[in-house]
């Protein structure tokens, strides 16, 4: 009876993606249609995760599979990544190409029986994080244009698909562009909210998620973009208001132009300064359970773009070590700022999950955070690789990871790729990677928990008979 049961839940659940809700409900809340985001979905498909050159594409056919580095004039992007809503014709072509994939993800599980034994059905581990990153690529169809009633309706809807696969954890992006999803002194109102920059939606949406959220039973995360104000090419214009645009008429240091993007400068004091005034803003009128920063620090180690501010410094440190230096200044005042306020508010920064790279080309001393107090509660690396890539293999780096965080203050929160369901490789046609990366996770000492990347992926994905299937799984696991 109960294989009866699990079979017809099982069959429901590949009709609707990773949720038990009708058809109509998942359009709703994607929106598709409604909202055009035009040369903006493609050109900033991966931009949280993937900034310009910094991605690991050594390797064998997994490393191959990456996309191309956003800063190209043509982003190749993952199937995971398309549109959540396709054509009849397309969605029929995706049905039978899964139908292909999942008869040989089948014959691999029965070759691979005691590896699922293992995991499956294991529940949750006591005082985890297991959360889902809710980008502005996931907020914009359910938020732009809507009324109050509207995205009440639709963020709620995806919160309960959230909690229902059994994440406790949103981490839900409210300052992408220096701008501000929420009532900000220091902000202007963000173009994801009316369609254009500094215009008052009429309502507060950080206030209604944080309500929705904990409405679930959910945690919630304020995540930010700390110096990026427009990525490389974004044709998205700059609201007279927004402080960036008047240090740009002002000639200020504070704001760098640079390879077709502007940037908050990370050596200005009074960038920093309003950097850290809207995390406390934040932190003192939103009932958030954390504040969480992105893997965007310099955008470039080209010498040139802060060439006029290192000339300033004229001290002993090299330019390396003098980034890195005002990188560690505010991310250190975030935290002490955030403690200050809500001793209870967690702080964590989630950097690329190339080391190498985060230290050399954007200038992030990560190493330094994990191993000190007072900067992080947690470092959440991006690892987005499969266990079979041939330089990055994810239980490997996992491993790397976990021996660089020594300071008991810090927990490892592992950042796990769903996007990429539907890839070549081991991602292709799977079940049960994302629930296998999970149990992987939890092996190492520092565990404090997991991210999936990112809501799309899993609830409006190109490939959604295999996200079904990989969300039943994660069920089992999260518990």
């Amino acid at each position: 009876m109960h294989r009866i049961s699990a079979f017809v839940l099982a069959a429901a659940l590949l009709f609707t993606g990773c949720s038990t809700k009708p058809a109509e409900e998942l359009n709703m809340i994607s929106g598709v249609g409604e909202l055009e985001f035009s040369a903006e979905s493609s050109e900033y498909e991966h931009a949280e995760e993937f900034p310009p050159s910094f991605i690991q594409t050594s390797g064998s056919e997994e490393a191959s599979s990456l996309p191309e580095s956003s800063s190209s004039s043509s982003v190749s992007v993952s199937s995971s990544s398309s549109q959540p809503e396709q054509s009849s014709s397309t969605s029929q072509s995706v049905s039978q190409q899964e139908s292909s994939q999942s008869q040989s993800s089948s014959q691999e599980a029965e070759e691979e029986g005691d590896e699922e034994e293992e995991w499956q059905g294991s529940g949750s581990v006591s005082g985890e994080i297991s959360a889902i990153w809710v980008s502005y690529l996931d907020l914009g169809p359910m938020l732009t244009g809507k009324s109050k009633s509207q995205f009440a309706s639709n963020i709620g809807k995806a919160f309960d698909k959230i909690a229902d696969t059994g994440f406790n954890t949103v981490i839900v992006q409210v300052r992408p562009f220096a701008d501000a999803l929420y009532q900000s002194d220091y902000f202007p109102w963000s173009y994801l909210c009316t369609g254009s920059e500094g215009e008052d939606p009429g309502y507060d949406p950080l206030d209604i998620m944080v309500d929705a959220a904990h409405d679930r039973g959910l945690e919630i995360e304020a995540w930010l973009n700390p110096y990026r104000v427009r990525a490389a090419n974004s044709t998205k214009k700059l609201c007279d208001e927004n402080q960036a645009s008047i240090w740009l008429d002002e000639g200020s240091e504070a704001v760098v132009k640079y390879a077709g993007g502007i940037y908050y400068n990370p050596a200005s004091e009074e960038a920093r300064k309003l950097i850290l005034n809207g995390v406390k803003e934040i932190v003192d009128n939103y009932d958030v359970d954390g504040i969480h920063m992105d893997d965007y620090f310099y955008p470039d180690p080209d010498k040139s773009f802060d060439a006029e501010s290192y000339a300033a410094y004229d001290g002993p440190l090299s330019l390396g070590n003098w980034r890195r230096q005002n990188v560690n200044t505010l991310v250190k005042s975030i935290y002490s700022a955030i403690k200050k306020s809500d001793s209870s508010v967690r702080f964590g920064i989630s950097p690329t999950g190339n080391n190498e790279n985060n230290y050399n080309k954007q200038y992030a001393d990560v190493k330094k955070w994990a191993q000190s107090s007072g900067y992080v509660d947690y470092i959440c690396p991006q690892i987005y690789w499969g266990y079979n890539h041939a330089t990055m293999p994810y239980a490997e780096t996992v491993e790397e990871w976990d021996a660089m965080v020594t300071s008991s203050s810090v927990k490892l929160i592992v950042g796990i790729g769903a996007y990429r369901l539907g890839e070549s490789g081991e991602w292709n046609g799977s079940s049960d990677i994302l629930a296998r990366m999970v149990k992987t996770a939890r092996k190492a000492d520092n565990y404090g928990g997991t991210a999936m990347y990112r809501y799309d992926s899993l609830y409006n994905s190109a490939v959604p008979n295999q996200a079904a299937r990989e969300c039943k799984n994660l069920s089992d696991v999260l518990g």
